[in-house]
């Protein structure tokens, strides 16, 4: 028995060290393994195929509002990024360089892509003429690569997967409308199938994306109070257009610059999934985006008949995915791995269940078992997945609504923040000299200031001064 549970063991528990816990599970549930260059993990099978499945819906669901599929070049010129001021100041600190071809020193450094906005502008320069070529509606699934100086895990690595929407537009209003409308894809994906739920909002002006009029984020929390940036979409107005001559001819025969927006979202996402889902057991995972959504286990798998039925449930459960697991191990270390790895649910079926024309399923986030007759197995899985799946979301839901606090001053402000980890509430005069004296005070940024706002006092938190706005306060990955 003691080593059945030496897997789970092999966990720091998240109470102990929340950090040491993250860690622990995304090695031992096998999402990815250490590589020899500093900060760039490789993403095991069982990890990429959770980011396949995260891949598949948001694509989907971008398609949907009429977005096509490009690839850019991993490499930059230096003078093509140098074009826009604000950006290459911004992502500057985090450029990885190229210098030399073969033995060769480059008469250009190449920069290798940490963002893409420069080259689709330079690709928009010379493909746009007429207002009869817009909207331009791209995206690219990719990796890009920042110099981070501390990583973890998905949450943060030299290289990262992730996809960049990328579009032009002949007026303001229509960027406007497409940088809301992205930001609220990727709301409805992270609640409707990650289940996870976000508070989406604009980001300050000290917090925006380099080069950006606008930056709109939706935000987590996970489950050590900390927040999570989990996507961000931004509305460039036609800056990136005046500095890269993105013109068209409109209706009239007059010359008019684009408005272009950027979106994104990246593998940290599968980060914020185990943060917030996740147990002491391991990972938990969401049915809709599970690799496996249930695992058959035979019990007594050497008696005869079991193993033939494991798989005849296989067979019937084909509109799932669903594994038989009839390798040599002990039942207790085949219900370890399928909590480790965060399986949906466990389908248990012996000699005992096949007399009583019976299995036992069993929920990996609430250890619920449920006896159910093999006539109806079929219905029962998805009934089971699809109450799972909304049991989390309200879950993670319960869980950060009881972990957002209201501060009305400073004093109150800094309590919070030192004695509940968690989202804090509280209005803000929008003076940058205030978010920064938040900051150094507290460790605390503003996260977003909701579309949904609420006044909770008539005064700044910070200064006292009459309030403009209220904002989501929160230390974060």
């Amino acid at each position: 028995m003691a080593k059945e549970k030496k897997l789970v063991e092999a966990i720091t528990s998240m109470e102990e060290d929340f950090a040491k816990w993250y860690t622990d599970v995304v090695i031992k549930a096998e999402l990815i393994d250490y590589s020899s260059i500093r900060g760039c993990m490789i993403i095991r099978p069982y990890g990429y195929a959770i980011w396949e499945n995260i891949q598949k819906h948001l694509d989907n669901k971008f398609k949907a509002t009429g977005v096509e599929n490009v690839y850019m070049p991993m490499f930059i010129p230096e003078s093509l990024l140098e074009k826009e001021k604000d950006h290459v100041e911004g992502f500057a600190p985090e450029v990885a360089w190229v210098t030399h071809g073969g033995n060769e020193k480059l008469q250009e450094r190449l920069c290798v892509r940490p963002t893409s906005e420069t080259l689709f502008c330079d690709f928009y320069s010379n493909i746009i003429q007429s207002y009869r070529d817009l909207p331009k509606l791209y995206n690219q699934w990719c990796s890009v690569v920042r110099w981070e100086k501390t990583t973890r895990p998905f949450l943060r690595s030299v290289e990262f997967l992730w996809q960049e929407g990328h579009t032009a537009h002949a007026t303001k209003e229509e960027a406007n409308e497409r940088t809301i409308q992205m930001l609220n894809v990727y709301a409805d994906f992270c609640e409707n199938v990650l289940a996870i739920p976000m508070i989406k909002g604009k980001k300050s002006d000290k917090e925006k994306f380099a080069g950006a009029e606008a930056t709109y984020t939706i935000e987590a929390l996970m489950h050590d109070g900390k927040a999570l940036q989990s996507a961000t979409s931004h509305d460039f107005g036609d800056g990136f257009a005046k500095a890269f001559d993105i013109q068209y001819t409109d209706k009239n025969n007059k010359l008019q610059y684009v408005y272009q927006t950027s979106w994104g979202m990246t593998t940290r996402i599968i980060g914020a999934v185990i943060m917030v889902h996740g147990d002491n057991s391991g990972l938990v995972l969401p049915p809709k985006i599970a690799p496996i959504q249930a695992m058959i286990i035979p019990i007594n798998q050497t008696k005869e008949g079991v193993l033939e039925k494991a798989f005849e449930l296989k067979d019937r459960l084909k509109d799932f995915k669903v594994k038989v697991d009839d390798s040599d191990k002990t039942p207790g270390w085949k219900f370890s791995e399928q909590e480790m790895r965060g399986i949906p649910i466990r389908i248990e079926i012996g000699p005992k269940d096949i007399k009583n024309n019976q299995a036992v399923i069993v929920r990996r986030d609430i250890r619920e078992k449920i006896f159910v007759s093999l006539d109806e197995i079929e219905g029962k899985v998805a009934e089971i997945l699809d109450k799972m799946q909304s049991d989390m979301l309200e879950r993670a839901r319960a869980h950060r609504d009881a972990h957002t606090y209201v501060a009305k001053n400073m004093e109150e402000f800094e309590h919070i923040i030192n004695e509940k980890p968690g989202f804090i509430k509280a209005m803000w005069c929008m003076d940058e000299a205030c978010e920064t004296e938040i900051k150094e005070k507290t460790g605390a940024t503003s996260r977003c200031m909701p579309f949904e706002q609420e006044h909770l006092d008539d005064h700044c938190v910070c200064c006292g001064k009459p309030a403009k706005v209220m904002a989501y306060w929160g230390k974060a990955y």
